[in-house]
């Protein structure tokens, strides 16, 4: 089941995040950083155990980024995924968010959700601050896409 994350989930969000970073499918995560932005988390579970996550960031007034998003490799491909972002999606909605972007080589999973390829140019600079920290920096080989809400 999907939920808020909370405090007591740090630790297995940190470990799904290092496992899945290690692999380049999403960029490192440290303790406290997951710590200071506990808010912005979801998690999937399943007998007290966390298998999926997924953040919702807000970046500036009416604009998130869904981030974070992992699944344990044994759970996927049975709806986690998109359980996850369809809750991120609707909290989205709930704050007043008017559009959430991703940045994602998967672009044929958020296509599910209607995101959209768009410009890079067209999203805010401030939101390429996270790349600086990721191990493909310069040589990005993510799309970034767009669901207005």
């Amino acid at each position: 089941m999907v939920r808020k994350a909370v405090l007591s989930d740090v630790e297995q969000i940190h470990k799904l995040i290092k496992n899945a970073s290690k692999k380049g499918n999403v960029l490192p995560r440290s303790v406290l950083s997951i710590c200071e932005n506990i808010r912005d988390f979801f998690v999937f579970e399943v007998k007290g155990r966390v298998i999926g996550t997924c953040a919702l960031h807000v970046v500036w007034k009416e604009l998130a980024e869904i981030r974070s998003l992992v699944v344990l490799p044994r759970y996927r491909r049975r709806g986690i995924g998109g359980e996850l972002v369809k809750e991120a999606i609707k909290e989205a909605k709930s704050i007043g968010i008017k559009k959430i972007f991703v940045l994602t080589n998967n672009e044929r999973f958020f296509k599910k959700f209607n995101f959209k390829r768009v410009k890079r140019d067209s999203l805010p600079h401030k939101i390429w601050i996270d790349c600086i920290n990721c191990p493909k920096f310069p040589v990005c080989d993510e799309v970034p896409l767009l669901l207005k809400i």
